[in-house]
């Protein structure tokens, strides 16, 4: 249906409610609802821009104030000349027309009215991340692959997107004319065309390109042009005491419009993701066409095209010379006839104009103007700004030299105090070493250990039973519950990759799919983890981010030669970027979490050790070998990148908590557990958790879908060299039954740093752990296999505590080699979308 169609056929629909709807669906899991909903807003909101231009360019072709004004007699005294009212009546006709044809296209103005909160989302390119997880999960993945590409090319910081795109790169039936940027405007994408073709000196098809994006470029400057026309934004006033009269009204309103209209440059030479602009964007093309030309022997195009450059820098030597030895091999006379485009004049004379206006405006009310373009004359600005500009240039320099010494003089007292200072910070009580609270746990390994800060290894924290519990619930859950239903990890290929959450767990249990008790027993180990951090780490008040119970198990056919990692190394709180030693603490990345802790379960399994490692991601300063009632907590930080070795055989599993001192950014679903459990509580349920640590929870934040963010490497870019002058261009699933008598190989690596995981020094200390509480029983213990789905289990027992035995000696634990490069299944980044929540990035 075309625009002029919409008014008396259909309402458009506001794109505003398209993508909400769209956004429901996906954490629904109703895929199709997303993509049907996502395009539909896409569409809309192209239609809406569409019928906007058409309508202002064909109402100012109807009304132009050229045009003489009839019927006007003697002037009305007081009313103003008749000029005047011939002005105000084209004015006043433009706007009817424009509202009029509006009106009919898209509906009331109203409709249409989208929050600043929803047009950051598009800018963003939001509505892709959601279609790119919507068309993989029914397999479209040409259609993935492009979604994917278009949000990356506007995101290209973000790591989670790169990396999916480089899963994508792998996977069959996925070629590379799929990696599509399905927002590109078509100048900008005929000007990087014909770049590629000059780079490759294919000079006919490179001029082709180029003309193309020349007349491209007019049409989209036209049309942003005319769009800047909109409502006044008062940028800083309260439009409640806004009081200006009449002209000075006109006046800034128009300032305002002639300003976007400049930026107009700037908006068109820009690309996706990119930081700046292409620098003299439209002269450029004529610089690169003249070449393209001579190259073709085209000498009459050549002529006119660096004529044409000369109209924006006419004091360009060596396109003078270049125009010179044109003109010698066409023929003098037959030069002069030859002149540089009358639509470009004409661009550059609107441009002139608009700037001397804005330089008014900026020297009579002191309105803003910065210009956008390289090429204005001089002479265009007022001498009086000149004069201020360059003294401000030079009080720049001399400020920058200034900060220059004082930095010198900065580092010399910082290097004098170095010594000093680290002689205080032995003196300076750590944040950490508080009480364990229960006398059972054990400080195994503390920072000065796990060489690090912020860092601590327990062991003893809950029983051997409990872990078998645990174990049970994780394997009998993860099948209906959240997490990824037993697909593939998303961090490794070669292993499969199951979860549960606090929430999901005591829904089970509600169901009669799992035992309520062993929820209820997952909620309170996790409480019992969490006072145990908030009191080593002398905390305040420690609230839980986000709470997991997940394993990890091998693929049997794909573990030989395997060279990645389980879950690369990576920061809590921040993006690692390896290569550069840094660690940006912006979204994506989950800012507001403070504290982490893994609480292992069991150690039947080989590989899957847990490391830390320096910001390179390669020097690992610690490693620890996962054991029942083992955890590591530390400061989810920079000081602590960290990754778990792959699993090679068996299945690893460990309660994954993330922590915030930050209630604003509290675990919601943990207090709906709360709730739940209060409601389904039971006498059975209360006299199997006499033996455990009663607390209560802290209100938690919402969770995360199953999909996790994505992320890639931004595409090549042509070489843009020009030959003769250059343009300025700018987890787990193999289920065991637990052994009577657990493994108690609690072997912890406190490593050497090295550079490279793969041939480490490791200095093995053997610790004695274990402290097995061996659980007696009171009553007989009746009980019935956990069946694997929806069977129901009945467990009544009563559980003491008996006398702890001597552990074993530790046993040493191969080290396998380490990864480099981390295959995922591709997921959302739901953070880039309004109401995100968090990412399973377990441990």
């Amino acid at each position: 249906m075309s625009e002029t169609q919409l008014g008396t056929h259909a309402t458009l629909e506001p794109y505003d409610f398209l993508f909400d709807t769209a956004v429901e669906a996906y954490y629904k899991g109703d895929w199709i609802s997303v993509i049907l909903n996502m395009e539909k807003a896409l569409r809309n909101k192209a239609t809406v821009r569409k019928v906007k231009t058409e309508c202002r360019i064909t109402c100012a072709n109807q009304t132009a104030f050229s045009e003489p004004i009839t019927g006007f007699g003697v002037p009305i005294p007081g009313a103003g000349s008749v000029d005047d009212l011939g002005f105000f009546q084209k004015i006043l006709k433009r706007a009817d027309c424009v509202k009029s044809c509006e009106n009919d296209k898209l509906g009331p103005p109203t409709l249409h009215k989208i929050s600043e909160e929803v047009e950051l989302e598009f800018r963003k390119r939001t509505p892709y991340n959601y279609l790119q997880v919507a068309y993989f999960k029914i397999n479209k993945l040409d259609k993935a692959v492009a979604a994917a590409n278009t949000f990356f090319l506007a995101n290209p910081d973000h790591m989670e997107m790169r990396q999916n795109l480089d899963y994508y790169r792998m996977m069959a039936g996925v070629h590379e004319e799929d990696f599509k940027d399905l927002e590109a405007r078509p100048h900008m994408a005929e000007f990087l065309l014909g770049k590629r073709y000059y780079s490759d000196d294919s000079f006919g098809l490179s001029a082709e390109h180029f003309e193309v994006a020349v007349t491209e470029y007019l049409q989209a400057d036209k049309e942003c042009r005319v769009l800047c026309e909109g409502a006044y934004d008062y940028d800083g006033y309260n439009y409640m005491e806004y009081n200006a009269d009449l002209f000075q009204s006109m006046t800034d309103h128009y300032m305002q419009v002639l300003n976007c209209k400049q930026r107009c440059s700037v908006e068109l030479a820009s690309t996706a993701g990119s930081p700046k602009p292409f620098e003299s964007y439209l002269p450029s093309h004529f610089n690169y066409l003249q070449f393209s030309y001579y190259n073709s022997e085209k000498y009459e195009q050549a002529i006119e095209c660096a004529k044409t450059f000369l109209l924006f820098h006419p004091e360009d030597e060596v396109m003078t010379q270049n125009l010179a030895y044109y003109s010698v091999v066409l023929g003098e006379d037959k030069a002069e006839t030859i002149s540089a485009r009358q639509v470009v004049k004409q661009y550059i004379q609107q441009s002139l104009l608009e700037k001397e206006l804005l330089y008014y405006g900026y020297e009579m009310f002191g309105l803003t103007f910065v210009d956008p373009d390289t090429w204005t004359p001089a002479d265009v600005m007022p001498q009086k700004l000149r004069d201020k500009q360059k003294a401000d240039r030079e009080t720049a320099a001399r400020i920058t030299e200034e900060i220059g010494n004082l930095m010198k003089e900065i580092e010399t007292l910082v290097e004098e105090k170095n010594k000093d200072s680290s002689e205080m910070a032995s003196l300076i009580t750590p944040r950490e070493g508080g009480a364990v609270l229960y006398d059972d746990i054990k400080v195994t390994m503390t920072s000065k250990l796990l060489n690090g800060s912020e860092r601590v290894l327990l062991d003893g924290v809950i029983t051997d039973d409990q872990c078998r519990e645990l174990h049970r619930l994780s394997n009998a859950a993860a099948g209906t519950g959240d997490g990824y239903r037993g697909r593939p990890s998303p961090h490794s290929p070669n292993e499969v990759f199951q979860g549960v959450t606090v929430l999901k767990a005591v829904k089970l249990g509600q169901e009669g799919k799992v035992p309520l008790k062993s929820a209820h027993m997952f909620f309170d180990l996790s409480e019992k983890v969490r006072k145990i951090v908030e009191s080593y780490f002398h905390l305040d008040t420690l609230y839980f981010s986000y709470s997991h119970l997940v394993c990890r198990s091998s693929i049997e056919d794909k573990q030989e030669e395997r060279e990645d990692l389980s879950h690369a190394v990576h920061v809590d709180n921040c993006l690692l970027v390896s290569e550069l030693n840094e660690c940006i603490k912006e979204p994506p990345a989950y800012t507001h979490r403070d504290y982490s802790a893994i609480l292992y379960l069991n150690d039947d399994f080989e590989g899957g050790d847990f490391i830390f490692t320096e910001l390179d991601a390669k020097t690992v300063t610690a490693e620890v070998r996962p054991h029942c009632g083992r955890l590591v907590g530390f400061g989810s930080g920079k000081e602590n990148p960290h990754g778990v070795r792959a699993v090679t055989k068996g299945q690893r599993c460990a309660v994954a908590l993330w922590f915030t001192l930050d209630p604003a950014h509290e675990e919601k679903e943990r207090f709906q557990a709360q709730e739940m459990l209060k409601m389904f509580s039971t006498p059975v349920d209360k006299e199997f958790s006499k033996s455990q640590d009663p607390s209560e929870p802290t209100l938690p934040e919402k969770t995360s879908p199953k999909d996790q963010e994505l992320t890639q490497e931004p595409r090549d870019k042509p070489d843009d060299k020009p030959t003769e002058e250059k343009p300025d261009g700018s987890s787990d699933t193999q289920v065991e039954t637990p052994a009577d008598t657990p493994k108690d190989k609690a072997t912890v690596k406190t490593v050497t740093k090295t550079t490279d995981p793969k041939a480490k020094t490791t200095l093995k200390t053997k610790t004695k752990t274990g402290n097995k509480a061996k659980a007696k029983t009171a009553d007989k213990v009746k009980s019935q296999p956990a069946a694997k789905k929806e069977g129901k289990q009945t467990v009544k027992t009563k559980t003491k505590q008996a006398d702890k035995k001597d552990p074993k000696p530790a046993a040493k634990k191969t080290v396998k080699k380490t990864v480099k490069k981390d295959s995922r299944e591709p997921e959302v980044d739901t953070t880039a979308a309004a109401d995100p929540q968090k990412d399973k990035d377990e441990l």
